[in-house]
């Protein structure tokens, strides 16, 4: 498996996890349905353990625009491969979350909310505030980048880590600071799931909530530069 096609499933099956168990606790007539936000953020925290597991060997298991910055910034990445990740990473994202719209297809069709639906592929806040939306996105990635970072083989990006540790720090991370928008931490998690919103034919969905969509671009970037430059700050002291 080449770089590309590792960080496209890698992040694929980030996103069937996590958009999966979404699905699972919020769409009509699951089995899972109300089961509530541990089991939402258990499921993304197996979702990263097993995209890593797999991606790691071949490409280092970025499988996030944020943390593929953060390295080439902190000199663990050649600069020149950024444009192919990231890529990847989106249409993995895109690819993965199809899987799941696949697999609820039926709880899709008898669900009627549309917001409700909106969940399971993108973030939203529960409380409106751009500025601090970005803020919560920003600290949020960057706690899992400055971790990335320490964990991280200079040569191979993620490549030398056990998948474990990078999943208990995602799971932390929604545990503790997932509340306000939903923790997308990842560019792709939420770009590629979103356009997918926009382009499935869901019955009775409502708009893809265009005008939040560069929050959870802009604040993950944020994070993780400032995470990078931090880093090298750290080990130059």
């Amino acid at each position: 498996m080449n770089p590309f096609l590792a960080e496209f499933f890698g992040t694929a099956i980030i996103l069937v996890f996590g958009g999966g168990v979404v699905a699972n606790v919020v769409l009509t007539k699951t089995k899972g349905y109300g089961s509530g936000w541990i089991v939402i953020t258990f499921g993304w925290a197996v979702g990263v353990f097993t995209g890593v597991l797999i991606a790691a060997p071949y490409s280092g298991a970025h499988l996030n625009p944020a943390i593929t910055i953060a390295l080439a910034l902190a000199h663990k990445f050649s600069p020149s491969l950024v444009p192919l990740y990231i890529a990847a990473q989106i249409l993995g994202a895109m690819f993965g979350t199809s899987l799941v719209w696949l697999a609820y297809k039926k709880h899709f069709d008898e669900t009627d909310d549309g917001d409700i639906k909106l969940a399971v592929f993108c973030t939203s806040p529960n409380i409106r505030s751009y500025g601090y939306n970005i803020l919560t996105e920003l600290i949020g990635t960057y706690v899992l980048t400055l971790a990335v970072l320490y964990m991280a083989e200079p040569e191979v990006g993620l490549g030398a880590l056990n998948a474990l540790p990078v999943a208990i720090v995602v799971l932390g991370i929604g545990l503790s600071l997932g509340g306000p928008t939903g923790y997308a931490i990842n560019p792709a998690r939420d770009l590629g799931p979103r356009m997918m919103h926009f382009l499935l034919p869901i019955p009775q969905k409502r708009s893809s909530d265009w005008q939040y969509a560069w929050v959870p671009i802009i604040g993950p970037f944020l994070g993780a530069s400032i995470a990078a430059f931090m880093f090298i700050w750290f080990n130059r002291i």
